[in-house]
């Protein structure tokens, strides 16, 4: 009898660990960056997660669209910021997106980076450098 308990306790645990698994494809889509100047779709190429802008708020700076003037490549100063791919390469494990990295535009540097799901309106972009203990999380939203 207590080896049915058991076995029953087991079985319920799996269903519910089951339930809230997370989709590993549930941050395709759409999203806002934290300041909402401009938005990110995230795709899905083979098992790998990348991102690119799609929209920006304010795309032109004197007449022209903006460009890359930060990148610390200097051959790529002069790619547009509208269309550039700034998520790489991530993978899903256990509820966490990474081994990916972000690049910031604003800066010119690019960061290893880990994407979780707050919940289906929120992404969590934590940027870091070395270690993930050392770094910057920022809160991305759904685009309605």
């Amino acid at each position: 009898m207590k080896m049915l308990k058991l076995s029953f306790i087991l079985v319920f645990v799996f269903c519910i660990s089951s339930a809230f698994a997370q989709n590993p494809d549930a941050i395709v889509g759409k999203w806002y960056n934290t300041e909402k100047d401009a938005q990110v779709e995230i795709s899905k190429e083979g098992n790998k997660y990348s991102g690119k802008i799609i929209w920006l708020a304010d795309p032109t700076e004197n007449g022209k669209p903006k460009l890359d003037k930060n990148n610390n490549d200097k051959s790529k100063r002069d790619r547009p910021i509208m269309g550039m791919k700034l998520l790489n390469g991530f993978e899903y494990k256990d509820g966490t997106w990474e081994n990916g990295t972000i690049y910031d535009p604003k800066n010119g540097k690019t960061y290893s980076c880990i994407i979780k799901k707050k919940n289906d309106q929120t992404l969590e972009v934590r940027g870091y450098i070395g270690i993930s203990l050392v770094g910057r999380t920022v809160e991305w939203t759904k685009v309605e």
